[in-house]
């Protein structure tokens, strides 16, 4: 029988405009995990599975902020989160607007 490798969930939050990084605010694993990532779509939360990043993030403690190597995927992630979402930056309407269609 092959070992089946237990399920992990680790939540973050990123408060829009703060300077800090996002921080741990939940993680679990088998039954806690399915629970978390369960209220989280609920809650209408994305979630994004990467077994990889999710074991990292699981030796973080909760409340620790994401470390500086992890700016960069978790910045790609929670902008692809807000594009999914229709949220955009303030800039990028700026820009749109100068645009032009005209060739």
């Amino acid at each position: 029988m092959a070992n089946k490798k237990t399920k992990s969930a680790v939540g973050i939050k990123y408060q829009d405009g703060s300077k800090n990084a996002p921080k741990v605010v939940a993680k679990g694993f088998g039954d806690l995990a399915e629970e978390i990532i369960k209220l989280a779509e609920q809650s209408g939360v994305l979630v994004h599975e990467d077994p990889y990043l999710s074991e990292f993030l699981a030796r973080l403690d909760l409340g620790q902020e994401i470390p500086e190597q992890l700016y960069h995927v978790i910045a790609e992630l929670i902008a692809f989160s807000y594009v999914l979402q229709g949220k955009f930056p303030e800039s990028w309407a700026q820009t749109h607007n100068k645009l032009s269609t005209k060739a």
